[in-house]
């Protein structure tokens, strides 16, 4: 990072961190003569009160879909947090929509308002491309968050997570299970997220292809929406297409919740065939009334069923613990291997 970058750009670039959830290290080096290691501290020490001291007015526009996930609610609380540290820095925040019509309509005001930066999370890479290339031609700095516009001219910067490395972390760690337990011919299932989005390809590509080095492929893949009822949705009818499952991956934590429902679901023990259920109702031929009628039996898990469930989640665990140590997260990971330990009291020897 060069020393000649104004508070103005720095203010830009933390808001951009913040609102991407990363954590960013940079190294900087110098051209300078060799100082005393009590000058370098004092050097050190200036340049950081100097980039902390306001300086020039900055405002920022930011404009994302609406906030009905986890993440992008986060995503929106982190990026005001971090602008509330700032006095030089004014945060304009557009209401969050899946319109992109109404999101276009929304950059279109900040380009007139002369904002200095605009930070976008578009809810359709295509339709905002446009307009985000007009507000770099007004020279306002546009930061492109997570879903990738289709013109590199749409940008100054982007700042995407690693969806393709996401789907082989999936694909591998399929791999090693599946290898575990010796299983021959596995069915593996897939739930994406929306699929017209590139990251959601990204993440599919790489599943199938950490799964092409263990000779494996996907057997049923079904799209979901981000959402719990949109998971609940694809993973029923998956289920019903496919009721022998060895292995799923699911693309996303909200969607997830809907998935487990489904399968909790597919679970129940069938109804009885027509014909044969009892008729307890003098009204109904075939139903049944009372307190508990309605519910159905569950299906019953082994031991050796329940410490595997108890398996995979220790180990999920412990895979982001190590993923929240390596992003400088240590508190966070520490209080997941806490949580795994427990679960691994339960097990056996």
């Amino acid at each position: 990072m060069s020393a000649s970058l104004s508070r103005s750009t720095k203010r830009i670039a933390v808001l951009a961190v913040a609102l991407s959830s990363a954590l960013v290290a940079a190294g900087c080096t110098s051209n300078d003569p060799a100082t005393t290691p009590a000058a370098s501290t004092q050097q050190a020490s200036n340049a950081v009160s100097d980039n902390d001291a306001p300086g020039k007015k900055v405002v920022i526009g930011f404009s994302g879909p609406a906030a009905d996930h986890g993440w992008l609610a986060a995503v929106n609380n982190s990026a005001l947090a971090e602008a509330k540290k700032y006095s030089d820095v004014e945060f304009k925040v557009a209401e969050g929509t899946n319109d992109a019509s109404l999101q276009i309509s929304q950059i279109e005001t900040f380009i007139n308002d002369k904002v200095d930066a605009i930070v976008l999370l578009p809810t359709d890479v295509a339709a905002l491309t446009e307009v985000a290339t007009k507000a770099m031609q007004a020279g306002i700095t546009v930061v492109n968050v997570d879903r990738e516009f289709s013109s590199p001219f749409a940008a100054r910067t982007t700042v995407l997570g690693d969806n393709y490395g996401m789907g082989v972390s999936a694909g591998t760690y399929a791999c090693k299970l599946i290898k575990d337990k010796g299983l021959s011919n596995p069915v593996i299932a897939e739930i994406a997220g929306i699929d017209s989005l590139p990251l959601t390809q990204d993440r599919s590509q790489g599943f199938k292809d950490a799964l092409s080095e263990c000779g494996l492929d996907v057997d049923n893949r079904v799209a979901a929406d981000f959402t719990v009822e949109g998971g609940e949705e694809a993973a029923t009818n998956l289920l019903q297409a496919a009721p022998k499952i060895d292995f799923l991956w699911n693309h996303d934590d909200d969607q997830g919740v809907g998935v487990l429902a489904a399968i909790d679901n597919a679970e129940a023990v069938p109804a009885p065939p027509a014909g044969r259920a009892p008729a307890t109702s003098e009204y109904v031929a075939g139903t049944s009334v009372g307190l508990g009628s309605a519910e159905v039996a569950r299906r019953e898990l082994t031991l050796d069923d329940l410490y595997a469930v108890l398996r995979v989640q220790i180990d999920e665990w412990t895979a982001e613990a190590d993923t929240y140590a390596a992003h400088g997260q240590a508190e966070a990971g520490d209080r997941l291997r806490r949580e795994a330990d427990v679960l691994r009291g339960y097990l056996p020897g």
